[in-house]
């Protein structure tokens, strides 16, 4: 296959429909018992720091973000990132990537966390939470478990348990 022509836009309320489909596809229904998914059961994704990835007019791909809280120190959980099969290893979830933690920096956002691999994300600056820093609802790998400083030592000092932001709560 060609190399084609890959848009990254804001998600907007329209995409809602397309990107639920997607995640499903991707993930299927075990997504639902997952911690990050118990998070965002209670918490909408910001649609000004969500994004699709395009072919012409074809979704085959998104990110979202959400806002969260470490113990008291607010953050956004990114997630989840998903691009079509046929259309994986070609740099669009990196593009995706991208462009979501840098939307988020020039917000003023200065930590991001996944639940993701390490080998994947850790090209976008992405490391392991250590140990005992912060711990989520749910079964959850912390070997998994990633963070992103948008602003140099965002992360010192910051521990607790990831929850909802309950000041954006539905």
């Amino acid at each position: 296959m060609s190399d084609l022509a890959v848009t990254i836009l804001a998600e907007t309320a329209n995409d809602a429909q397309a990107i639920e489909r997607l995640h499903e596809r991707t993930f299927g229904p075990g997504r639902f018992v997952l911690s990050a998914y118990r998070i965002r059961e209670h918490v909408d994704h910001l649609l000004e720091l969500s994004f699709t990835a395009r072919i012409g007019t074809l979704l085959v791909g998104s990110v979202r973000q959400l806002p969260i809280c470490i113990g008291d120190t607010k953050a956004l959980l990114l997630g989840p990132l998903t691009v079509e099969p046929p259309f994986r290893s070609r740099g669009i979830g990196r593009a995706l990537l991208e462009r979501a933690l840098s939307e988020a920096k020039t917000k003023g956002h200065r930590l991001v966390l996944l639940v993701g691999d390490e080998s994947y994300y850790s090209c976008v600056g992405f490391r392991r939470v250590p140990k005992g820093r912060a711990s989520m609802p749910g079964p959850v790998d912390y070997d998994r478990l990633l963070v992103a400083e948008l602003a140099e030592g965002a992360f010192t000092d910051v521990s607790g348990a990831i929850r909802p932001d309950w000041s954006m709560a539905r």
